[in-house]
């Protein structure tokens, strides 16, 4: 049941929509979650979970002609009645702010006019995040808010984030690196002040976000100061089907010798590269299950995986001076596998990492766990991270903070 303090998130991609409704009274509850797949394709369905009594159901051939068809079956799976009185505000994840758009804010002509703006940046993604924005405004007698996965890597210097390519690139097109993750990272860091009972504003992290998209940053005194990916969430670490960083010449190597489109380049590095170029598998328990058998291919892939993410480690322990409160892991892998943890912090005893066995257990935890030694420096965590929920508490505070603002200029 919707309440006056309801938000709805919206994350709409290419041919999806993710959804997931939260009643943030005295405590935070996900009330319904869900997943509208294959818009505007025959074989479109609609899974839809009733958070709270773990009820699940599936829509198959749900007919989701275009995301706003979808988002209209969505709403009859919630039971908001008529005009949505019940929601207080919907929050849209967005990819992409540019330099200008660099806090959550409510959506307006001109914020839509700047995600617009952006779009030769997240081709991929502020279109599809741009048209679930609009179709939300015609359903929705609400505020709409937009929260930017770059926003939060905004306080990163210029000497972080500029390329050493001709400035007037940057001055014309924005190209320089923004970084991505940024809704995880901001959640990360608040949890990581609880567990710690340390302010934010005095914590110096290291936070793998270590999933199917794979990124780390570096957080001095609660603010970014450097993460691994770039314009695009392409470079950085070794991801499931993303190169991360390669040598730029490549893309021309390949056009010549291969006689590659750009087209076909761009797809070969998002897609087919990774973990998955190296060894055929995404999944890094299957990585993990065929090393046990004895597969060198795969042992490779996880080489080439953890090498890059101890080069980045390495990097950002230089940046922070050695001066770090605690190594943060989540996502996918960060949260499941301690066997990746293990691998990445092994060896370290002399700079001050030191990961205890016992405690770094294998299997996701709801709860923060704490997997190094009591003797360890800097200590090791590993915290669940939630999104949805970050993105649903930063839209019900930006339309707080609008209406009393508004209230006071009235």
């Amino acid at each position: 049941m919707a309440t006056s303090k309801s938000v709805l998130v919206i994350n709409s991609g290419s041919s999806s929509l993710k959804y997931a409704l939260f009643d943030l009274g005295k405590t935070a509850t996900c009330i319904y979650q869900g997943l509208v797949d294959g818009i505007g394709t025959s074989k479109s369905f609609i899974s839809h979970r009733n958070v709270p009594a773990s009820h699940h159901i599936t829509l198959q051939a749900a007919d989701c002609t275009d995301h706003k068809q979808g988002l209209k079956k969505v709403l009859e799976l919630l039971n908001l009645g008529k005009g949505c009185s019940g929601i207080a505000a919907v929050g849209h994840r967005v990819v992409h702010g540019g330099e200008t758009l660099t806090e959550p804010t409510i959506i307006t002509h001109s914020v839509k006019r700047a995600i617009e703006k952006a779009i030769p940046l997240a081709p991929l993604h502020n279109p599809p995040n741009l048209q679930g924005i609009r179709d939300a405004e015609e359903i929705f007698d609400c505020p709409q808010v937009a929260v930017f996965d770059t926003a939060f890597h905004g306080t990163m210097p210029p000497k972080a984030y500029m390329y050493a390519i001709p400035f007037q690139l940057y001055k014309e097109l924005g190209v320089r690196r923004y970084g991505f993750h940024g809704t995880s990272y901001e959640y990360l860091l608040e949890q990581t002040g609880y567990v710690l009972n340390k302010p934010k504003d005095d914590l110096n992290l290291i936070i793998f976000h270590l999933g199917a998209g794979a990124s780390m940053a570096a957080i001095k005194q609660g603010k970014c100061i450097d993460t691994t990916m770039g314009l695009t969430p392409l470079p950085g670490l070794v991801m499931a089907t993303r190169s991360g960083d390669i040598d730029p010449a490549i893309w021309q190597m390949l056009a010549t010798e291969k006689g590659l489109s750009n087209e076909e380049i761009s797809t070969m590095l998002n897609k087919e590269s990774g973990m998955f170029g190296l060894c055929g598998e995404k999944d890094m328990r299957a990585v993990w299950d065929a090393i046990e058998e004895g597969s060198k291919q795969h042992k490779l892939a996880l080489d080439v995986f953890i090498h890059r993410i101890r080069t980045y480690l390495g990097a950002y322990l230089v940046h922070l001076q050695g001066q770090v409160d605690a190594l943060v892991f989540s996502a996918g892998i960060g949260e499941a596998s301690a066997r990746t943890r293990r691998c990445i912090c092994e060896g370290l005893e002399g700079f001050g990492i030191e990961i205890d066995a016992g405690k770094n257990t294998e299997g996701k935890s709801k709860k923060p766990m704490q997997i190094h030694k009591e003797s360890s420096k800097i200590k090791i965590l590993v915290i669940q991270t939630d999104e949805e929920l970050h993105i649903a508490r930063q839209t019900l505070q930006v339309i707080n903070s609008h209406y009393q603002i508004t209230s006071r200029g009235a």
